[in-house]
């Protein structure tokens, strides 16, 4: 499912940030909880848990399709949506990654399997099993509206959104604003900073 083309692969959520308007990056509560932090791209597959309720993220492992990243809204941080073994059967299913604005467990086997989870932390305690929940619906994550089909880039930055709509124009904007930013000398950019600062402040 992961059909970026390469010449985006490179770009970093800063990059993909500056290309936006303000709200599309969730917020600094979620984080990787791997040390150094990957960078991931990928297209979401949205899963809702309720009432303590992780079904239908276990139920995602096996549903989204491969180069997704599974996107969770959990309705509490005091039981964990997945384990260890849930990471590895993501992983083997061909899953980036996840992104869970909740917690998860057993974070020893995560370091061991190198899945990228970006979450809130970890709790031993996990979910229960039953039909509470809902999959490939709108979501809230992080304090951003994410769908089935958005494009999320997550690294050591941070993580943000791209709406379905707008993942093409976007990440082409991204491309270029960095080819510039990289051609561009320090003593250039340090020039035209000053200029900036000075004439925002009326100097």
């Amino acid at each position: 499912m992961n059909m970026i083309a390469d010449k985006y692969q490179s770009l970093l959520a800063t990059d993909i940030s500056d290309a936006q308007q303000a709200g599309q990056a969730m917020d600094v509560g979620i984080k990787s909880l791997l040390s150094p932090a990957p960078a991931i791209m990928g297209v979401a597959f949205t899963v809702r848990c309720t009432n303590r309720s992780n079904t239908y993220l276990h139920d995602a492992i096996y549903r989204a399709p491969k180069g997704a990243i599974i996107v969770a809204e959990a309705d509490g941080n005091d039981y964990a949506v997945a384990g260890g073994n849930v990471c590895a059967v993501a992983q083997e299913n061909g899953i980036t990654g996840f992104v869970i604005d909740g917690v998860i467990r057993d974070v020893g086997e995560l370091k061991e399997l190198n899945f990228p989870v970006f979450a809130r932390g970890v709790f031993p305690k996990p979910g229960a099993k039953n039909k509470d929940g809902a999959s490939q619906v709108e979501i809230t994550c992080g304090g951003v509206t994410v769908n089935t089909g958005d494009l999320i880039v997550a690294d050591e930055e941070g993580i943000v959104v791209i709406p379905q709509a707008d993942i093409e124009a976007t990440l082409a904007s991204a491309l270029v604003k960095k080819e510039k930013a990289e051609a561009q000398s320090l003593a250039d950019w340090r020039a035209n900073h000053e200029v900036k600062i000075n004439s925002v402040l009326g100097q």
